[in-house]
């Protein structure tokens, strides 16, 4: 899916652009992601930038396990929040542009997540440190980093989060690296990076590397979220060298199986979610684990998508996307979301988003095929905002070559993610 690799990235924001063509085979390569910082041309002209060095890792075979979890992580809802489909399309290509395409103790972790801002974004709960220190993270299969907000940070003091404080863990240690990332919306964040004892859903890393946030800007303030813990391939970390959590476990074989399974709850069957490291909880799945190839050469779990389907109405061929639970909506390359409105009747708003009639009953699901079976949006998840008369469609656009598979659809479609393959099984989920 994607070609070519990552380079050590210049320190100086520099232009980039896509490398455009049409890409009629679903085995054909996304386009080539350049190696320096961007800015990439997109609705409002959204820009972002990382700098830093990726590093690839390579792993070994083995089958999802079929064990029932032993611990959960969970999610909560905001009953405050007030949706706006517009920012997350922004949010979510921006953070994309940074690459313009990275048994000896329990042996299956199970973290109950929490469903944010009713299905804006779902986190779990952490620790960090000796004794362990708790945090709320995004777990991001987007994204390769575990990036924390600190006590060294003076502004995240006001931003009403739990900061790791490295003075009240014996198992700290300073790494003396340091990252910095630059958002498109000109939100910052950059700190140093140093190592500590994490445990995720009982199983423990001794010795992984933590990125701690010494500055970020106000708008990182308004969410329950602590930090992020990315559960994409090492290659798309941000510094170089650097392990996620996910490798390390496989390394040291604390997990029975180097897989983990991916359930997120909706809002309105009562939230919640699941992550399962080491396995997948098969009460959460219906029928049969349909096996779906994977390309990580840019870091990412990208898939080959033969079709989209609006009932059973063929409405686009194939295209490229990255499963990513770090995204609310499902962001389509702008020649895919034009056929989608289209057989939708659904009006472009010139930002980014849809707006679709109202009336559920004269729309259909929309299905994407993958691995030769089709799996659905619901129609209740093609609506994903209301005011007043008119409705937000759960699905936006973004000029980029692949889609971006957020969370309109992994809420509808339970996903085992394998790095050793590497590859997803996917079925339609159950609450």
């Amino acid at each position: 899916m994607f070609s070519g690799r990552f380079y050590k990235l210049e320190p100086l924001f520099r232009f980039f652009s896509f490398f455009h063509q049409p890409y009629p085979d679903p085995s054909f390569p996304l386009p080539f992601l350049p190696s320096f910082c961007s800015l990439l041309s997109i609705t409002m002209k959204i820009t972002a930038c990382i700098i830093a060095t990726l590093a690839a890792f390579t792993f070994t075979s083995a089958a999802p396990h079929h064990q029932a979890p032993s611990n959960v992580f969970t999610l909560t809802a905001n009953p405050h929040y007030q949706r706006n489909a517009t920012n997350e399309v922004y949010r979510a290509v921006s953070k994309y542009a940074q690459y313009n395409i990275g048994l000896k103790s329990l042996s299956i972790g199970n973290v109950p997540v929490k469903n944010y801002h009713h299905d804006l974004a779902y986190y779990g709960q952490i620790t960090i440190g000796t004794p362990p220190q708790k945090f709320n993270v995004n777990f991001d299969t987007g994204s390769s980093d575990l990036w924390i907000a600190s006590t060294q940070c003076a502004s995240c003091k006001s931003h009403k989060k739990t900061l790791y404080n490295p003075k009240k863990s014996k198992t700290y240690k300073k790494d003396g690296r340091h990252w910095s990332i630059a958002y498109g919306d000109g939100s910052t964040a950059s700190g140093v990076v140093a190592t500590d004892t994490v445990t995720l859903g009982g199983l423990t890393i001794k010795k992984q590397a933590i990125q701690l946030a010494t500055q970020e800007s106000a708008s990182f303030s308004n969410d329950p979220m602590d930090g992020i813990l990315g559960l994409a391939f090492p290659s798309a970390a941000s510094v170089k060298g650097i392990k996620t959590p996910i490798s390390n476990l496989i390394a040291s074989k604390k997990m029975t199986k180097p897989v983990f399974g991916v359930w997120l709850g909706s809002d309105k069957e009562g939230g919640g979610g699941e992550y399962t490291f080491g396995g997948y909880n098969k009460k959460h799945i219906k029928g049969k684990l349909t096996t779906v190839k994977v390309d990580k050469s840019q870091g990412f779990w990208g898939v080959s998508v033969s079709q989209l389907k609006a009932g059973n109405s063929k409405i686009h061929g194939s295209f490229k996307g990255i499963l990513d639970t770090g995204t609310t909506l499902l962001v389509l390359p702008s020649s895919v979301a034009k056929d989608v409105a289209k057989a939708y009747k659904a009006k472009d708003n010139g930002d980014g988003t849809y707006t679709i009639p109202c009336n559920k009953s004269k729309l259909k699901p929309l299905a994407l095929t993958m691995g030769g079976k089709d799996f659905l949006v619901p129609v209740d998840n093609l609506i994903y905002q209301k005011s007043g008369s008119k409705c937000i469609a759960g699905f936006g656009s973004g000029d980029l070559d692949f889609a971006i598979i957020g969370d309109t659809f992994l809420r509808n479609n339970y996903v085992v993610f394998d790095q050793t393959v590497p590859q997803v099984q996917i079925a339609p989920s159950k609450r």
